[in-house]
């Protein structure tokens, strides 16, 4: 689920891979989450101390009402497990999303450093794919999931309302809706002196990436165009090429943020795959590829055309963690200034 796969099956977006608004979005949203203008966006309404619960508003605008600080919470996406994380909650987390045995299990949604970082183990495995298991969920005795939208919506809400348990989704629709989920889940878990420091981060970093973007039009720089790729199909196979991001996805938003332009921008959906004829074509200024879930370098050197890209060939070319780019959550948002580096690695600032 988080923004990897297992050797991601040709064709499908990557499961973590969640669409999001122009880039102009997310400079107006990083002006306005700020502590008085989160309201605009969705409110956060903490019971009063006396009561034992707190309501948010999910990210799908759904009012949801869940114990006050609970300590026995189930995470169904390295994303939702991300801010866990940061925010010091690992100890609340008593189950995570798993694929079944064929997919990988634990592996086949959370990277080994992922798996190291969290202290996650196969036990506390709930089967999420290729559908969320009941029982799995019941056998973790929750007092609250916090789950991505990339599952199904309308199986969880059916499963809260036969067992009481309320569901929490999240789905951001930009990168400064992070900072809103990063509140939201300070919020249940009472934590938000923890998370002030994290919000200001945030918004510090998406601010930066603002600020450099506009720096470099108003100096008349050439961007950089972009071909980030997160699987691709070896040459000789049906439908060889690479798979990408097009408009409306958050790999597309990481490029214009970090200023770069997407040489798939103009896709007609937003995971296209591009044929290594199409990528000669295109000539992308710099080549970013994901890594893990069983690919590595390796396998892009099998991709059609590979060695003849300009970019490869001039060792333009960088290999990043392949999470980044699918993940919506604060570590994609705090990876933008290392991307930008990476277009812009002569540049001051960058």
């Amino acid at each position: 689920m988080s923004l990897n796969s297992p050797p991601v099956p040709p064709g499908p977006t990557p499961r973590r891979a969640v669409p999001v608004a122009l880039v102009i979005a997310v400079a107006i949203l990083v002006a306005g989450v700020s502590a008085g203008g989160t309201a605009v966006y969705f409110e956060l309404r903490p019971v009063p101390a006396a009561h034992s619960a707190v309501t948010v508003t999910d990210d799908l605008g759904r009012s949801v009402t869940v114990p006050a600080v609970p300590s026995r919470a189930v995470v169904l996406g390295p994303n939702v497990m991300d801010t866990m994380f940061r925010l010091g909650l690992r100890s609340h987390v008593v189950g995570v999303d798993c694929s079944n045995a064929t997919l990988g299990g634990l592996e086949g949604d959370y990277t080994p450093a992922q798996i190291s970082l969290w202290t996650l183990a196969p036990s506390m495995c709930v089967l999420a794919y290729p559908q969320v298991s009941s029982a799995d969920l019941l056998n973790r005795t929750p007092q609250v999931v916090l789950a991505s939208t990339i599952l199904s919506v309308p199986g969880l809400e059916e499963w809260s309302s036969t067992y009481g348990i309320p569901v929490v989704f999240f789905g951001p629709s930009t990168l400064g809706s992070v900072v809103y989920d990063v509140q939201m889940v300070a919020t249940i878990f009472g934590v938000e002196a923890a998370a002030s420091q994290l919000v200001s981060q945030l918004q510090s970093t998406l601010s930066q990436s603002s600020a450099f973007l506009t720096n470099l039009t108003d100096n008349g720089t050439t961007l950089r165009s972009v071909l980030m790729t997160y699987y691709p199909v070896p040459a000789g196979e049906p439908n060889a090429g690479y798979y990408t991001f097009g408009p409306g996805s958050f790999g597309q938003s990481l490029i214009e943020l970090a200023g770069g332009v997407n040489v798939a921008g103009n896709a007609p959906t937003s995971s296209p795959e591009l044929s290594g004829s199409q990528v000669l074509f295109d000539n992308p200024s710099v080549v970013v590829y994901g890594t893990g879930f069983g690919v590595n370098l390796t396998q892009y050197q099998q991709g059609p055309d590979w060695s003849s890209i300009p970019a490869v060939a001039n060792g333009n070319l960088t290999g990043i963690d392949v999470t980044v780019m699918t993940e919506v959550d604060p570590t994609m948002v705090l990876y933008l200034p290392m991307l930008t580096h990476i277009l812009y690695p002569d540049l001051p600032g960058a």
